[in-house]
């Protein structure tokens, strides 16, 4: 028999105050949802999002005001040594045993480079990625760490650790990366896409070693009670993002993102969200996706009606997934 999916809330920080997802997330597991994803921003894509509280704050919260496992993204190596998020992976897991995920990028320039640090280029990130999940791994793993490579540590060690270490997913847009990722991930993170381009990125992460391992979609969508209230809610909120090839990781500000997107016109944002005042529909699609062996869906509803967004997915849509 198939394991019954998981559906998981994504709790988007760049577009609510962390008070209010807190509640969402209680909310989500009142009306069914099986676990929860968090982002992990500095900045917000556009102005019209306007929050972007500290991630790690919230998962502490999250995990003890509901029962739900609970995974993050972050990237090390930039803003975060990777030890320190090592160090974070291990506090919660430890005080939260078996509900803590870990999935990590190569990350965005508009999160990472406050810190002043150069911002390579893609094929450099993916090594500076590697080296920094290495070392999260063997201190998670009770190693003492000495490492002199694109990030440094002396003599690193955790002394507060977790009987079982967190699963540590490796996030991948793209099919190179994916296929990276799968030599040292223990299960793969995504986006949506198109079935056949799904398929290309999950077969490539089993190619680069991800067989049999886990494996996570994030979901963009927006439902509303009306198909122009599903469309225009998507273009308020997250035509940022609809930026294709390396842009949406080279830009670096809010300001620029608004610039790039400004043309955008709201019916091309079903090219990148899921859009659809059906909730038949959106079942339909995310069917799609279990079908692929997809395991666990965290679904983003990228509108600012979250309420009603859990109200009628809880009633509708999970069951018809189950």
């Amino acid at each position: 028999m198939a394991p019954v999916p998981r559906i998981g809330f994504h709790a988007s920080h760049e577009q609510f105050p962390p008070s209010e997802l807190l509640a969402l997330v209680r909310e989500a597991e009142a009306a069914g949802f099986d676990c929860a994803m968090s982002s992990d921003h500095f900045r917000p894509w556009g102005a019209a999002q306007g929050h972007s509280g500290f991630a790690w704050s919230w998962l502490g919260a999250a995990l003890a005001s509901t029962r739900l496992p609970v995974g993050v993204i972050s990237a090390p190596g930039y803003r975060y040594h990777p030890a320190i998020i090592a160090q974070g992976a291990a506090t919660l897991t430890e005080m939260f045993p078996g509900r803590f995920w870990l999935a990590l990028g190569s990350g965005q320039r508009l999160n990472e480079d406050i810190t002043g640090l150069a911002w390579p280029e893609k094929a450099e990130r993916n090594a500076r990625l590697r080296e920094c999940a290495d070392i999260i791994r063997a201190l998670l793993g009770g190693e003492t760490v000495t490492h002199h490579g694109r990030v440094t540590a002396v003599n690193a060690k955790l002394y507060s650790r977790p009987a079982e270490p967190p699963a540590l997913l490796g996030a991948a847009v793209t099919e190179a990366t994916a296929e990276a990722v799968g030599a040292w991930a223990d299960g793969l993170l995504t986006v949506s896409a198109e079935p056949a381009q799904m398929r290309k990125v999950i077969e490539a992460f089993r190619r680069g070693g991800g067989e049999g391992k886990r494996l996570v979609v994030q979901v963009g969508l927006n439902w509303a009670p009306t198909e122009a209230e599903a469309l225009a809610g998507a273009h308020e909120q997250w035509r940022t993002n609809v930026l294709g090839g390396e842009v949406n990781w080279e830009l670096r500000t809010p300001e620029d993102f608004d610039t790039a997107t400004r043309f955008v016109k709201p019916e091309e944002m079903r090219e990148s969200v899921w859009i659809s005042d059906d909730p038949g529909w959106h079942a339909a699609r995310l069917t799609e996706l279990l079908e692929l062996g997809v395991e666990e869906i965290h679904l983003h509803q990228v509108g600012r009606n979250q309420k009603a967004f859990i109200e009628v997915f809880g009633k509708h849509v999970l069951p018809a997934l189950r």
